[in-house]
């Protein structure tokens, strides 16, 4: 059984390909820059391909039985509008299953996704623990981490467990028509979170809390579109329901419990450290 991953180099899409590897499956990695590719293990089928552009996909496609698929295709998370296209060729293809990672709302591949005749499952995971990477700078260079709205809660999840249950839709039976809204083991606070990085690295971090105005500079200068950052001064002022409860949606469609931030952080220290 060959499976398809596009977004194959991103955030989730490594560890959906890693996961899939584990379970002994082939795996078709699609990215437009193979580069980004390069340290993927032997074994991975790197491909080029777009998904703006459909016709890109045909030669990934073939001989795949399983696809998983993103809702956006450009920077700061453009909606992909050619999900009916995709789906067609992949139908033609022989695809049977189709995971989609849900992009925080409504989107027309999502859409498109829902209403097809394959076996879809929707993956829905809350606030990623790699977010924590955008820390990684002001860590190595001062010890000090600057956000707003330090005491908002997130149930956030590690993305090796994304992969995880993305992986069991793709490979196991019962995942059709189902939505799996995944989150970490445990709720935590900004300051938890900079505890748990200042003890992978063995170094103190400084909380630094932003007001909402200096959050909104600090955006802004990085070029964050205002339908972002909108997005962002919400879920951060208060976080929805569903992103600051713990769900054992990790264990139940794979089996052992989910992993936690201080796993996370622990893996990741060397990016937290002077010289990184």
């Amino acid at each position: 059984m060959t499976i398809l991953v596009t977004g194959a180099t991103g955030t989730v899409g490594r560890r959906v390909v890693e996961q899939l590897l584990e379970r002994g499956e082939h795996v078709r990695a699609l990215t437009r820059d193979p580069a980004r590719a390069a340290d993927f293990p032997a074994g991975v089928d790197v491909v080029r391909g777009d998904l703006t552009d459909p016709a890109s996909l045909v030669p990934a496609l073939d001989g795949a039985s399983a696809l998983h698929l993103i809702t956006f295709g450009g920077e700061f998370f453009a909606p992909l509008e050619t999900g009916e296209e995709i789906l067609a060729l992949a139908g033609k293809a022989g695809v049977r299953r189709v995971a989609v990672l849900h992009g925080g709302g409504d989107t027309p591949m999502e859409s498109a996704v829902r209403a097809s005749g394959f076996d879809w499952t929707v993956v829905m995971p809350v606030e990623f623990t790699a977010n924590a990477l955008e820390w990684a700078p002001g860590i190595r260079s001062e010890g000090v981490v600057r956000e707003p709205f330090v005491g908002r809660l997130s149930a956030m999840v590690h993305e090796a467990d994304i992969g995880a249950v993305a992986a069991a839709a793709l490979t196991e039976d019962g995942h059709g028509g189902r939505e799996y809204l995944i989150t970490g083991p445990q709720v935590l606070t900004v300051g938890d979170k900079a505890a748990a990085v200042a003890a992978a690295r063995g170094a103190a971090v400084e909380l630094v809390e932003l007001t909402e105005e200096q959050a909104l500079e600090t955006w802004r200068g990085r070029g964050m579109p205002e339908d972002v950052i909108a997005f962002l001064i919400d879920v951060y002022r208060d976080t929805p329901p569903e992103g600051r409860t713990v769900t054992d949606t990790v264990e139940k469609v794979t089996g052992r419990p989910g992993r936690t931030f201080a796993q996370w952080a622990e893996e990741h220290a060397h990016h937290f450290r002077p010289g990184a």
